[in-house]
């Protein structure tokens, strides 16, 4: 997915863009950082994942006992995933860079350390 279709992909999506905000790929995406992603990442609030939840979609509980929820087919959503504070882009909440760098250190695997490499060389 680029830039363009995952912020279809969320003007679609039917929850407020005050209770999520977006991760991973589709937050390098949308600082053009790289140009696609497989799939959407968003953290988001309890009161969304009480939502997602009572609407009926199903979850797995995390270790840490956060709900993450599959929406439609390229969407998941994490409860309570949050390093850092959220900006906008395009209007959009998104993890701040600092963040993003936080994020994928913390899940430490091999295609995160590029894409770390990969911020790195933006932020230059």
């Amino acid at each position: 997915m680029d830039k363009i279709e995952i912020i279809k992909e969320l003007n679609r999506f039917p929850y407020s863009k005050d209770n999520y905000w977006l991760l991973t790929g589709g937050a390098m995406v949308l600082y053009g950082i790289k140009e696609q992603t497989s799939d959407i990442d968003l953290g988001c609030k309890k009161k969304m994942a009480d939502e997602l939840e009572r609407d009926g979609y199903l979850f797995n509980l995390s270790e840490s006992g956060n709900r993450h929820f599959k929406y439609g087919d390229c969407i998941e959503v994490f409860e309570n995933w949050l390093n850092d504070t959220v900006t906008l882009i395009e209007d959009v909440p998104i993890i701040t860079i600092a963040g993003l760098i936080e994020m994928k250190e913390e899940l430490g695997r091999a295609k995160d350390y590029k894409d770390i490499a990969l911020i790195k060389e933006y932020l230059r």
